[in-house]
């Protein structure tokens, strides 16, 4: 059966929603440890993306990873920002540096539980992974700009996931049009065939680039479809940090940002996969 009608199975499958035959990913269930935090990685098997639409497109041989089947909630953001995990300092994972406390509502009042969360710099997204990476005893980190194009594309070369098109991407992503200027809880919507929940849309993903400027991909609930391509990518610009009042201002959270957040990906090496069972056991 395929991947994408086998998961619309929990919820509603709308009428325009095209499925794309692929087996469905295997997916591990994992506790962050010292508190009683779930979260869910998808086996994502390795692949060839291009880096964008046509024949002349470059290609990029992309490995097998372990990949966070939604957009990072602030449930365990929050673990990460107010130190839930180790209150008493024993940890490793406490020398990690964290995040300011935010001086704004980090939500923006669109929701919490449940929520991606946004607003935070690469910077404090690439922090987050370090700290993971102590907490699991693996690396982890954010993807690369091709191999987030091809967990996007679900390992086609079309624009969008499962073989939509700009009217059917609704069945998969909070744009402009459907999302009533707000982000939505995670995994509303139908996931790709690679078990991936708003790869499309909602928040838009930071990424890991050869340039200096950090870079958002897939667009957020406030673009258009055509801004929310596998290849759509968001320069991040002054004009997301103006209202910030310190000086320096904030490395750590962006102040007029509520669209970007991020996922992350663990490499499938057979080290890091025999932790990650051994822990989604426990």
């Amino acid at each position: 059966m395929v991947a994408c009608l086998i998961f619309a199975l929990v919820g509603p499958l709308t009428a325009y929603a095209q499925p794309l035959t692929r087996a469905p990913s295997e997916t591990l269930n994992l506790r962050v440890p010292g508190t009683t935090v779930r979260f869910d990685l998808a086996k994502v098997e390795a692949g060839t993306v291009k880096g964008g639409e046509g024949d002349e497109a470059p290609s990029t041989d992309i490995g097998s990873m372990l990949v966070l089947t939604t957009e990072l909630t602030w449930d365990l953001y929050d673990i990460f920002v107010y130190q839930l995990d180790e209150p008493d300092g024993t940890s490793p994972a406490d020398a990690v540096s964290r995040p300011s406390k935010p001086y704004v509502p980090p939500d923006r009042g669109f929701g919490h539980d449940g929520y991606p969360a946004i607003g935070m710099t690469r910077f404090a997204a690439e922090a987050f992974c370090t700290w993971m990476s102590h907490k699991l005893g693996v690396t982890v980190r954010l993807p690369t700009q091709p191999e987030w194009i091809y967990l996007a594309r679900g390992g086609s070369d079309a624009p969008y996931c499962c073989d939509a098109d700009a009217e059917s991407i609704m069945s998969y992503a909070w744009l402009d049009a459907n999302s009533e200027h707000s982000t939505h809880p995670v995994g509303e919507k139908l996931p790709n065939a690679f078990g991936l929940y708003d790869i499309h849309g909602n928040a838009a993903e930071w990424v890991m680039t050869d340039t200096r400027r950090p870079f958002a991909m897939g667009g957020g609930y406030r673009n258009s479809a055509a801004d929310a391509t596998a290849t759509s990518a968001q320069k991040q610009v002054s004009a997301w940090n103006q209202s910030d009042p310190q000086i320096p201002k904030s490395q750590w959270w962006l102040a007029d940002c509520s669209w970007v957040g991020f996922r992350f990906v663990i490499d499938a090496t057979e080290d890091h996969v025999k932790i990650l069972e051994e822990l989604s056991n426990e």
